[in-house]
């Protein structure tokens, strides 16, 4: 069974930065970590959003309220996807999730989601 850890988060003024990590362990039985990437969800209840996701080949897409001020990466080696959140407004407050697209070895495909963490902006 994949876990997914992130880290990273807490409160920040705006025009701050912070840095999410989500390592994902029990990766025995994975043949491959396709897409990886971060959602978020603010308040609880709204739809999660896409907010920067990163596929194996490291081809990115971003949500367009982020673009210029986020930067998605990853290290395939560690199985840990980065989010560096630069300039953030208040407006980003939310409880961020990583999400990881998975094929296992007999080509069963799966999702798992992180338990996510919260980050908060203040202005």
């Amino acid at each position: 069974q994949v876990q997914l850890v992130e880290s990273g988060g807490g409160l920040v003024q705006a025009g701050g930065s912070l840095r999410l990590s989500c390592a994902a362990s029990g990766t025995g039985s994975i043949f491959r970590i396709n897409t990886m990437g971060w959602y978020r969800q603010a308040p609880p209840g709204k739809e999660r959003e896409l907010v920067a996701a990163i596929t194996s080949g490291d081809s990115t897409n971003y949500a367009d309220s982020v673009k210029g001020r986020f930067t998605i990466s990853r290290d395939n080696a560690k199985n840990t996807v980065y989010l560096q959140m630069n300039s953030l407004k208040p407006e980003d407050t939310a409880v961020y999730y990583c999400h990881a697209d998975t094929t296992y070895r007999s080509g069963l495909r799966s999702v798992y989601w992180g338990q996510g963490t919260q980050v908060t902006v203040s202005s």
